[in-house]
């Protein structure tokens, strides 16, 4: 047997090893069904590099692990979705379709190159009606899991999936679909991320063409202080409707960066 010889067993392991380990240092992101949508939660400092992001008017984007990784995967799903909405129908993109691109892109890479990518990425889709949305979550390797009502990716995913398995269930308003979500991301003892450090969006289906809003400053002020609120019911909740921001030309898609 020549010398330094590893089994294709071997190198598939030692490639799963590798990704694993590097997405298990990011922190992890919430992704959920709510009454009205799906919510995007993440602690993320940061206010330039986004993990959570749209790529066309019903389907959202959400990733860890490496940045430049991630980044290059969301850029060309807003490629295909753009390319083919054009070219079609702006219908015919859709979650599922973005959800076997990734796939193949993920499978070829894990399985052809020296190094994988580290990362683990959602693609959700909101449809007219609760049962119509789909959360898609996509392993290093392309492996690809439908999951209902909520998935979370990266860092200590099974405990904050256990912790958020204990308070979710249907048809949750947004303020107390986001109060589980960061009862799930925050460990136990530990204290919440401010505001400033958090990133959250959704995809409401109540907006007019595209669905997904992001929700910063004073409008996520305002939802973190009704998710206080509600521990204190003769307080009234403050109202946290979301707002219909002047829409995009045809064909403009958000890429979620800073301005």
């Amino acid at each position: 047997m020549p010398f330094g010889y590893a089994s294709p067993e071997q190198i598939m392991r030692d490639r799963a090893e590798y990704a694993r380990k590097g997405i298990a240092r990011g922190r992890s992101v919430v992704v959920m069904q709510y009454a009205d949508g799906i919510l995007f939660v993440a602690p993320n400092p940061s206010k330039a590099l986004h993990k959570i992001s749209e790529i066309y008017d019903r389907i959202g984007f959400a990733a860890v692990g490496r940045y430049n990784e991630f980044e290059s995967l969301r850029l060309a799903g807003i490629r295909y979705a753009d390319i083919n909405g054009y070219t079609f129908n702006r219908n015919d993109v859709t979650g599922r379709g973005l959800a076997n691109l990734y796939a193949q892109q993920l499978g070829m890479i894990f399985t052809e190159s020296i190094k994988s990518l580290e990362v683990e990425i959602v693609v959700a889709e909101v449809g007219d009606s609760q049962a119509e949305d789909q959360i898609y979550r996509l392993t290093f390797d392309g492996s690809v899991f439908d999951e209902q009502g909520m998935a979370v990716i990266g860092g200590q995913a099974e405990a904050v999936a256990g912790r958020l398995k204990e308070r979710y269930k249907d048809n949750m308003p947004l303020p107390e679909a986001l109060e589980a979500a960061l009862v799930a991301l925050t460990e136990p003892g530990g204290e919440r991320p401010p505001a400033t450090q958090l990133e959250v969006a959704v995809l409401d289906r109540g907006r007019e063409h595209r669905k997904f809003l992001r929700l910063t400053g004073p409008r996520l002020e305002r939802l973190l202080k009704t998710v206080k609120s509600e521990t204190k019911p003769d307080k009234p909740a403050e109202d946290v409707s979301l707002p219909e921001p002047p829409t995009a030309p045809d064909g403009d898609i958000d890429t979620g960066s800073a301005e």
